[in-house]
């Protein structure tokens, strides 16, 4: 378990499923905790922290520039992030995670879905933009979501991300075989009570459908 500085916080909750939580950039893996424990109160937490660093400042993978990435880079690191967690798994015997990422953390998570299948039970993608130009054939010929669900929640003003390229990732997991719940909500790229009041929403709904 060295491979990812990170925090575990138990279960205190069994019927909740655990989260993995992805910080953006610049943060680190305290801070989501409080996200996390807001959306699924009861849930097991698995909060790693980013190691790429761009001028001192955790990030899950490398960018050529603002919204460019360092595609063979995200590869590279999704993976990693991928062993982590089935390793985290293993060692703290927790169910397949929901991932909950912002920003950079939310575009690893989508790489993750796209890479590994089945690492993740779902997603929740805060702020989230395509994080592959060309999607992957890399360990399977096509990543194949079976129904997963997938909530990606978009700013109506976000300076960083286009509508048009958190729509593009909607029909990219969609086609992939998500279960995609797309929401544009009047605001920016900072997360607003609107993000967190849908997140709870809709984890409490999976947790009801899983039951």
């Amino acid at each position: 378990m060295t491979d990812f500085i990170h925090r575990f916080e138990p279960a205190r909750d069994a019927g909740s499923p655990p989260l993995l939580l992805l910080h953006g950039t610049g943060g680190d893996e305290n801070d989501l905790l409080g996200l996390g424990q807001m959306i699924s109160p009861g849930s097991a937490l698995l909060s790693p922290r980013g190691r790429v660093l761009e001028h001192g400042m955790p990030r899950f993978f490398r960018r050529l520039a603002e919204g460019v990435f360092d595609e063979e880079d995200v590869r590279r690191r999704a993976r990693e992030l991928g062993d982590f967690v089935a390793e985290a798994r293993r060692h703290y015997g927790i169910a397949a995670p929901v991932a909950i990422g912002f920003s950079n953390g939310a575009n690893i998570a989508a790489a993750l879905l796209l890479l590994k299948p089945d690492v993740l039970a779902g997603a929740v993608l805060l702020r989230a933009m395509v994080p592959l130009s060309d999607p992957p054939n890399t360990d399977q010929a096509k990543p194949e979501l079976g129904g997963k669900p997938v909530l990606l929640l978009s700013g109506q003003a976000d300076p960083i991300v286009p509508s048009s390229n958190s729509a593009k990732l909607a029909a990219l997991l969609s086609d992939a075989g998500a279960r995609v719940d797309h929401n544009v909500l009047p605001a920016g790229h900072q997360l607003s009570q609107a993000d967190v009041t849908l997140a709870r929403k809709w984890i409490g709904n999976i947790s009801a459908k899983a039951a």
